[in-house]
């Protein structure tokens, strides 16, 4: 049985928006999220452990990237998140780098 064509988006835009913010933006946020934690935590085991929960994480993000109703909304979301985790990061480095 197909698909209904009403809950069928022909737009190429809003398609487009979900898929590059689920793969980009998705593994943006996981990557800048372990880079954090291994910013302020010891960084081995961190990124050690990056190589099964960054994964996981970015197929969740990937999920919810195309469960959203709009892809630029959750661009948006994708995009804050990363900077959020930026910033994490270069606070971590900082306070690590003096406190050595």
């Amino acid at each position: 049985m197909p698909a209904n064509s009403k809950y069928l988006n022909p737009a190429f835009w809003p398609r487009f928006s979900k898929i590059t913010a689920a793969i980009l933006g998705g593994y943006f946020v996981s990557v800048t999220f372990h880079l954090a934690l291994a910013a302020w935590f010891n960084r081995a085991n961190v990124l050690i452990t990056m190589a099964f929960t960054g994964f996981i994480l970015w197929v969740a993000l990937m999920i919810i990237a195309f469960l959203a109703k709009s892809g630029w909304k959750i661009w948006g979301i994708y995009l804050l998140l990363t900077l959020l985790f930026c910033l994490f990061i270069y606070l971590g480095q900082t306070y690590n780098h003096t406190a050595q």
